[in-house]
């Protein structure tokens, strides 16, 4: 663990940050690769600012009303701080999405088309982008109960949660998942399939790998069922795509989802 990656003077270079910022340029070579020979790949780089924006909007938005929002409501002006850090992986990839529509549109591309070319793209840069978490002591587990798993340092989240106990290693595995998902992915890419149903698929896998791993989190409140918001967001996600999935696969042949 290691909240800070060098210093340069009095300037801090955080770790967090550095590899945010090497899975989005990771995820970016990737879309550029997989967009190779289409009309898409030139809106590869001018989609950026958008996805940016939107993703990190969201990102906050998603932290601060559904993670902690009983410290935000008590100190609002906090809520501009983002600096001080609090971003959620699953806000982002919503806000990232709904910039994505806006920009398709404006340019009269189809969405579910360029979706479907870059979900293996978002998934590999979602797995390094856990490296980050691991390296900052975030998004960390609860107590294994036994001498199995991360006993994080002092200084971190996770040891003012915890302590010196083994905690299970959350972000590890959620990044080890989104691997494995990222290989189904470009395996599915070998077939035809209507239009969306990639796209739908990596969200369905992630959110099933989320889902189940949230139960190990223990950085996260827990509301009705005793499911973090990760989770609730995980099951809307899969449901509202399996019924996609069902629509895409019994329209007619001809005819594609578009947005």
């Amino acid at each position: 663990m290691r909240t800070v990656l060098f210093t340069i003077g009095n300037f801090e270079v955080p770790s967090h940050g550095v590899v945010t910022v090497l899975a989005v340029l990771l995820a970016l070579g990737m879309a550029h690769y997989l967009a190779e020979g289409t009309a898409y790949r030139a809106h590869i780089l001018n989609m950026m600012p958008y996805l940016l924006v939107g993703g990190i909007l969201s990102a906050r938005i998603w932290h601060v009303f559904f993670f902690q929002w009983e410290y935000y409501w008590k100190h609002p002006m906090e809520i501009l701080y983002i600096w001080q850090g609090g971003i959620s992986v699953q806000g982002s990839l919503i806000g990232g999405f709904i910039a994505a529509i806006i920009y398709t549109r404006k340019h009269r591309l189809s969405f579910w088309k360029l979706a479907d070319m870059l979900a293996p793209a978002i998934i590999l840069g979602q797995s390094l982008g856990r490296i980050a978490c691991f390296l900052n002591g975030d998004a960390y587990g609860s107590p294994t109960g036994s001498g199995f798993g991360l006993i994080y340092p002092e200084g971190s989240i996770a040891y003012a949660a915890y302590g010196s106990q083994p905690l299970w290693p959350a972000e590890i595995f959620e990044g080890q998942w989104d691997l494995v998902v990222f290989v189904i992915l470009m395996l599915l890419r070998n077939r035809n399939w209507p239009t969306g149903v990639i796209f739908l698929t990596y969200n369905i896998l992630y959110s099933f790998g989320r889902f189940n791993l949230e139960w190990l989190r223990g950085d996260s409140p827990r509301y009705t069922f005793d499911w973090t918001a990760g989770q609730w967001t995980s099951f809307s996600v899969i449901a509202v795509s399996l019924c996609m999935i069902v629509f895409l696969i019994c329209q007619p042949p001809r005819q594609s989802l578009d947005i």
